[in-house]
């Protein structure tokens, strides 16, 4: 018994934890010192039977992983994060998370969501986007995983991602709808647009041909779909194509569904780029058009936020992954990330900030000359207001008139 009251007093330490502002700031977002989410955070009741006769020596009967790429909703007052929750047997489940203020204090609801299969019995589940839809549903949007029916018995990692959907109206009771399909032969990262386009659901997708290899698949794509009971998109467009030499070299795909501005849609999607020690993923964010959101027409150069300190470690080091963000009637943004596969984070802006930033933030040239202009073009604007600033003020009197 004092071994579980000690659990339950750390436990009780760790959730209402305040968690302050880290003392360094770009002006663009404000990180938080301490991760909202860990496998720590998990119920204790999950980890442990608390039953003294069946488990005298209070050992972990269920063991958590971690708890990371969570989705994001603003849901009857409260700050709801939808999070991957990985046991220790690597199978991933969607568990709610809830907080007053959005920064800390998260507790989990406490029971976990059971997602129905669809068909086929998903081996894994993750990485859920949550859409509120005009069309009055909440929508989940997540990896299904499931085992590549052609590889051979030596290959036990080969398979098959595609997008599941699930709907709900009150986010414990979920209804399973059929995988989305698309032309291409594999999904992950896929978004819904939270407003109808031409009449239609439009998802945001990640075409790519193998399970980790995106081959030819161009970087994020959108296409469009007349149902979600039968969700089908039979053209996907390419909006935001993967580069040579950038932070997107390799794959891209965007985090959660965007958000609307006066000024078009804000996107905040992932780039990942190859370096000798390994993938490297960093958030970066675009505009599209309101009348069109197909149509991109504001992208800053290089990444939004990279993995820094802690964040670079843990089970796939050097990632930074969102799938979740808030904006507020107030105009506060609440963006939830999470780091090296391992905890979830937040860091916070504005809508005025975000827009700012991606409106006069200069685009990427693609070479280290542009890049170099870039850079001569604020330092030469600079020089010129310090000269300003410098310059005397000369008082004019009547007779200058």
């Amino acid at each position: 018994m004092k071994r579980l009251k000690s659990l339950e007093e750390q436990y009780e330490e760790l959730i209402r934890t305040p968690n302050e502002k880290t003392g360094n700031s770009n002006g663009i977002v404000q990180r938080y010192s301490n991760p909202v989410l860990t496998a720590a955070h998990t119920p204790l009741f999950w980890r442990y039977d608390l039953n003294e006769n069946s488990n005298p020596f209070l050992m972990e009967r269920f063991g958590i992983n971690a708890v990371f790429n969570a989705g994001a909703i603003y849901w009857q007052g409260k700050f709801l994060l939808v999070a991957r929750v990985e046991g220790s047997d690597r199978k991933s489940f969607f568990a709610v998370a809830e907080s007053e203020n959005g920064i800390d204090n998260f507790r989990f609801h406490p029971l976990p969501i059971l997602m129905p299969s669809a068909g086929e019995p998903d081996t894994n589940i993750y990485d859920m986007r949550v859409v509120q839809h005009e069309d009055g549903w909440i929508y989940g949007l997540f990896c299904t995983e499931r085992r590549d029916p052609n590889a051979t018995v030596s290959d036990q990692s080969a398979a098959i991602a595609q997008c599941g959907i699930a709907r709900t109206k009150d986010l414990q009771h979920w209804e399973r709808l059929p995988d989305l399909r698309t032309p291409s032969p594999q999904q992950r990262n896929v978004v819904l647009h939270p407003e109808f386009v031409q009449g239609k659901y439009a998802f945001y997708t990640r075409p790519q041909d193998g399970f980790i290899n995106t081959g030819n698949g161009g970087g994020i794509g959108f296409g469009l779909t007349a149902s979600m009971e039968n969700a089908v998109i039979t053209e996907e467009t390419v909006i935001d194509k993967r580069i040579y030499h950038t932070i997107s070299e390799a794959k891209n795909g965007l985090g959660p569904a965007p958000i609307k501005t006066a000024h078009g849609w804000l996107h905040l999607a992932h780039g990942v780029r190859n370096t000798a020690a390994g993938l490297r993923y960093t958030l970066y964010l675009f505009m599209t058009s309101l009348e069109n959101p197909a149509e991109q027409i504001y992208k800053p150069a290089g990444y939004f936020l990279a993995p820094e300190g802690e964040e670079r470690t843990g089970d796939v080091s050097n990632v930074l992954f969102s799938n979740g963000w808030i904006a507020t009637d107030d105009g506060k943004v609440f963006i939830y990330y999470a780091s090296s596969d391992t905890r979830m984070h937040v860091a916070t802006s504005t809508i005025d900030q975000l827009v700012d930033y991606c409106m006069n933030t200069a685009p990427d040239q693609y070479n280290s000359e542009g890049t170099t202009q870039t850079l001569m073009q604020l330092i030469h604007k600079n020089q010129d207001y310090i000269d300003q600033q410098q310059a005397p003020v000369r008082i004019h009197n009547n007779k200058d008139r």
